[in-house]
């Protein structure tokens, strides 16, 4: 008895001796930052470390040593010490160049996609932050009121106005405007410094249950440093009177002192005339503040912004008038035409992990914003006396909440990773307008009223990966709560309207290897109304479905040549046009996309990074005539490409093109918007302490038209009106110079 209880004992004490727990987080040793989902591996086995950089391993065999890898970071070999301490803290050196060899396909990663647009994102120069949503493959930009306003974006097919199925957020914050006075979704980034976005995440179509409103044709997430790598002071000076500075301070030298805490203020100030005859006196000013704190198991960051901007535009002409000579390419018809408009945030997130397994998320967000835009599209058209000219303002408060808590499991070779969330948003817009002027001048007002709008939304989003299967389950519930009051009419009752969509996702990834993904994606997406149009149509309309499939495949065929493939499917409910000028948005029924998206990227050489992106796109419209089913204005072909060197003496650039085919302006397809092939490029001498460098844009000065409308027009002294293209002229040559300097 006394034999088999002294064996019992001394089992038990070798299994305890041999049983090792240890609890690590990896850090970004420039940084001092947590690194999101590096991998641990030990013995046969793979970990991920959570948002937080954190791990727990917990094994009954005999560790000796450890590997940690993350992607643009150097692998790391860890022996463990005997005396394991109560925390292992792991620093991971960032590679010296982000290259094509630091992209890994994983099976935990369901939209592996993005993961290169850091390598892009360090091959480009970004002229603005509105720029940066250019790194998504087949996204295409035009401006077209004189630089202060949101471009207008094309997207799979889709003429996506300013926003209107594309969601966009920045550190967790919406930027895409719902019911505003320009459009449904206006998402104007130029509150964005681009030296500080660190990181662009980006998904297409509707397959994604963290995306709610407005995310039908994609997302974009822009995260902005936490920790600057350095501070500099940069100017920028080039033609037509541009002047550009940039400055970020470091005020605690996190980097050099290896603190647990940073904080930096940013500034960008911008000025330019343009090419335009009537000078545009575009200014804009933005300022930025950020702290961030950190402990074990929580991270805090807060950060005020500041944007005002105003300019004056020379808008949209018609064809007839330049072709007469009546004015040049970049002359005006109304030279009153133009704008102001200023947003201040305040964002703050928090981090905390209550479990070894769990991390919870928070993000809480609180926007001033302001608009006020004057626009002449048909000139002479409604009015023969004092013209057409509008007004569209607007004052908002926003204010909202994003929360999630991620929990994951792992048992052997199976990883069960759970994530529920909530969101919260709500707009006051204080007298929305469109009225009619005259030279800035007020005459009528066409439409004016204030408006609540309320959106709340929960989300679980499940992702299990059973050996080289990965299966995504989501479902998402969003829900809206809209009030108008019409001002014009003090006895019209406040309209209000309530209305809830169910959202399902489902995807599946493949990964036979390390250099091939093989996805299926589908899912429901959704873009709201305008609160005003649901007034008017007494709540029909409120937030039509679109519904879409992706069937593609990455491949990593070598660390120099990386590819992706996919076929796409997108079905929406109702497709919506906004008559600016009439206050009105038309309804135009059913549509289909379908398409293909062809991406490449090759490191010919270390110093020598190629790419290429091309979109196929067929639209549609379903409940018309055949020959009338042509989607106005909607991309069916896109070209991006570029090549971009870095040698180790300092001198670096790239040369770039994108090429926009010609497509249909109206919907029979007899008026075409005319395409073109623009290239841009840049050259600097960068070392540690300074850099200089040169900036050209559309270098072979080519002649081409940015944004373009088939618009029915009348001009002063015209006895008919007359229906044709009318356009925005793209930016000629234009060069400008850059000298920065690091400490």
């Amino acid at each position: 008895m006394l034999k088999a209880f002294l064996t019992s004992f001394l089992c038990c004490f070798m299994y305890c001796q041999a049983h090792i727990l240890i609890k690590g987080k990896v850090v970004d040793a420039t940084t001092q930052l947590p690194v999101a989902d590096a991998q641990i591996v030990y013995s046969s086995t793979t970990l991920t470390a959570d948002e937080l950089g954190t791990f727990v391993i917990d094994t009954d065999t005999l560790l000796h040593q450890i590997t940690i890898s993350a992607p643009f970071f150097k692998e790391k070999l860890i022996a463990i010490p005997q005396n394991v301490p109560e925390l292992l803290i792991i620093y991971l050196d960032p590679t010296d160049l982000h290259q094509l060899a630091d992209v890994i396909l994983e099976s935990k990663d369901m939209n592996s996609i993005s993961t290169i647009a850091k390598v892009d994102i360090n091959s480009r120069n970004v002229n603005t932050s509105q720029d940066l949503l250019r790194v998504v493959p087949g996204l295409f930009l035009a401006q077209h009121a004189g630089g202060g306003k949101a471009e207008q974006i094309f997207l799979r097919g889709y003429d996506i106005d300013h926003g209107t199925d594309l969601n966009v957020s920045v550190d967790g914050m919406p930027v895409n405007m719902v019911s505003h006075a320009h459009g449904q979704g206006y998402a104007d980034m130029h509150f964005i410094i681009p030296e500080l976005v660190q990181n662009i995440d980006y998904g297409k179509g509707p397959y994604y249950s963290g995306t709610g409103n407005l995310g039908t044709a994609g997302y974009v997430k822009l995260k902005t440093m936490d920790v600057l790598d350095k501070s500099r002071v940069s100017v920028e000076a080039g033609q037509f009177n541009t002047i550009r500075n940039v400055n970020t301070i470091d005020l605690l030298n996190t980097s050099k002192k290896g603190l647990n805490k940073s904080a930096f203020i940013a500034s960008e100030i911008f000025t330019s005339n343009g090419p335009f005859k009537v000078n545009q006196d575009f200014s804009r000013i933005n300022l930025v503040g950020k702290y961030t704190t950190q402990t074990d198991n929580s991270f805090l960051s807060i950060q005020g912004t500041y944007f005002t901007s105003k300019w004056d535009a020379s808008g949209q002409i018609p064809e007839r008038v330049v072709a007469s000579g009546m004015i040049s390419r970049f002359g005006a018809i109304d030279s009153t035409e133009g704008g102001n408009t200023s947003r201040q945030n305040l964002i703050v997130n928090y981090q905390y992990k209550p479990s070894s397994s769990g991390v919870l998320d928070n993000t809480f967000y609180l926007t001033k914003y302001d608009f006020n835009l004057f626009s002449n599209f048909t000139f002479f058209l409604n009015d023969s006396v004092n013209g057409d000219q509008i007004q569209q303002k607007e004052s908002r408060n926003m204010l909202g909440y994003n929360g999630s808590y991620t929990y994951t499991r792992s048992i052997g070779n199976l990883i069960w990773k759970q994530k529920y969330g909530i969101a919260i948003r709500y707009d006051h817009i204080n007298n929305i307008g469109l009225l009619h002027t005259k030279q800035r001048l007020f005459l009528k007002n066409i439409e004016l009223g204030d408006i609540n709008e309320f959106n709340h939304s929960a989300h679980i989003d499940h992702q299990l990966i059973l050996g080289k299967f990965t299966f995504n389950a989501g479902l998402r519930l969003d829900r809206f709560h809209w009030t108008y009051q019409n001002a014009r009419d003090t006895l019209y009752k406040p309209f209000i309207a309530q209305k809830a969509i169910v959202l399902p996702k489902f995807n599946l990834l493949f990964n036979p290897n390390q250099h091939l993904q093989l996805y299926l994606k589908s899912g429901k997406g959704f873009h709201s109304n305008d609160t005003r149009t649901i007034a008017q149509s007494m709540g029909n309309g409120m937030i039509p479905a679109v519904w879409g499939a992706d069937l593609g495949l990455t491949t990593k065929i070598s660390d120099k040549v990386w590819f992706n493939t996919a076929l796409w499917y997108l079905y929406s409910e109702q497709e919506f046009v906004y008559v600016g000028d009439e206050g009105i948005v038309e309804p135009s029924g059913k549509t289909q996309r379908k398409g293909i998206d062809i991406s490449g990227r090759w490191q010919a050489l270390k110093w020598l990074y190629t790419d290429l992106d091309i979109t196929l796109a067929q639209p549609k419209l379903l409940q018309v005539p055949h020959n009338e089913a042509y989607v106005p204005l909607a991309p069916t072909y896109t070209a991006t490409g570029g090549l971009s060197f870095k040698f180790q003496n300092g001198i670096n650039g790239n040369i770039r093109l994108r090429h926009l085919g010609d497509r249909p302006a109206n919907e029979t397809n007899t008026v075409k918007a005319k395409g073109y092939t623009i290239f841009d490029a840049s050259i600097f001498y960068t070392k540690p302490k300074f850099e200089v460098g040169v900036i050209v844009q559309n270098l072979f000065d080519t002649a081409w038209n940015e944004a373009q409308f088939d618009t029915e027009s009348r001009l002063k002294n015209e006895p008919s009106p007359v229906s044709e293209l009318h356009f925005t002229p793209g930016t000629p040559f234009f060069s400008k110079l850059r000298l920065s300097y690091f400490f």
